[in-house]
């Protein structure tokens, strides 16, 4: 069963075809990152134009590659929750005029059950399983009992460990995305130079804040202004993301210990970073659990993820209607059209 994916929910417009879930025969990005980094983040009025003009290039492509047409495609699955509403709403509906046209079926993806099924295309997990989904604008422990079954364990109050990497990177003059300069600058540096708080949340053992470490690495650039010291980048760098990734694999540990998972998993786009895919294969071996990677060129936003859960979908039966809108937030375990 051949499954087109259809991705939109940011700055990367996606598409790939995916065969059972698993085999991608191709997967095609063109991404508008270089127009965002003239403003130091994701401007939602350039991203809804620049998915306007790639999108019908972009499935095209992903059909080429794969060396199919649209009467080889069982199914096609589209991201529609959540992200940025205008983003969102270019894929939706090229994807529902693509369907019509095609008499295609039209399913209907969750952005983070993609992000989970990332982990398919080059491996044969199976749920269940514990995942960490971490991205720019998501931080969830999430319990993957099924292909379909999900239950939240844990997620940030606030912040999510992407956005607070970028906007720390942004303080310290770093390229944007600030996420993947902390991640590149802080292998020159040294993790224990400054210290951080490590917050806790009140009323749940597993959820995240990060909106205080923000404000602590902000505290301490402006300190190092006020009295004319040079700040050494390299190492504010690696401290600040050792305390980000140390928040996350604390809390990871522990809903995996309380709830019985050993089979671990990563998802999202902060799982491409060194240090938390360290961190986190260190915490396995020494609980002797099992770990599971997303690829790296799978960990951003992509067409094949969306394929991949999207088959899944298929399966239980999700199927849209014409009427299929776009929302930008959504719970993971609720499936909402």
């Amino acid at each position: 069963m051949k499954i087109l994916g259809i991705e939109s929910s940011c700055d990367e417009t996606a598409a790939a075809v995916v065969e059972n879930g698993r085999a991608v025969k191709s997967n095609v990005i063109a991404s508008s990152l270089d127009k965002h980094k003239l403003y130091g983040g994701v401007v939602p009025e350039i991203a809804s134009r620049c998915h306007a003009e790639a999108i019908s290039g972009v499935v095209q492509q992903a059909l080429d590659k794969a060396g199919c047409t649209m009467q080889d495609i069982d199914a096609l699955a589209v991201t529609y929750a959540p992200g940025l509403i205008g983003a969102l709403l270019v894929g939706v509906n090229f994807a529902k005029g693509l369907a019509f046209a095609c008499n295609k079926p039209l399913v209907p993806v969750h952005h983070l059950r993609g992000h989970i099924a990332s982990n398919y295309l080059t491996s044969n997990l199976e749920p269940p399983f514990l995942c960490l989904v971490v991205s720019g604008g998501h931080s969830h422990i999430v319990a993957v009992n099924g292909y379909t079954e999900y239950k939240v364990i844990g997620r940030t109050r606030d912040d999510a460990a992407g956005e607070a990497l970028d906007k720390a990177g942004r303080a310290m003059g770093l390229e944007y995305p600030g996420g993947v300069s902390i991640d590149k600058i802080s292998k020159n540096g040294m993790a224990d130079a400054f210290e951080f708080p490590h917050p806790k949340v009140d009323g749940s053992p597993y959820d995240f804040s990060f909106s205080g470490l923000k404000t602590s690495v902000i505290n301490i650039i402006h300190k190092h202004e006020q009295r004319g010291d040079n700040i050494n980048v390299p190492d504010l760098a690696a401290s600040f993301q050792k305390s980000v990734v140390n928040c996350l694999i604390s809390n990871l540990e522990k809903a995996a210990l309380n709830f019985g998972y050993n089979k671990i998993v990563l998802a999202g786009g902060v799982s491409a970073n060194s240090l938390l895919r360290k961190e986190c294969a260190a915490m396995c071996k020494r609980r002797s659990w099992q770990l599971q990677l997303p690829e790296l060129c799978y960990c951003g936003d992509n067409g094949a993820m969306v394929a991949s859960q999207g088959y899944y979908e298929f399966l239980a039966g999700t199927i849209a209607k014409s009427s299929l809108n776009a929302y930008a937030t959504m719970p993971i375990d609720i499936i909402n059209f």
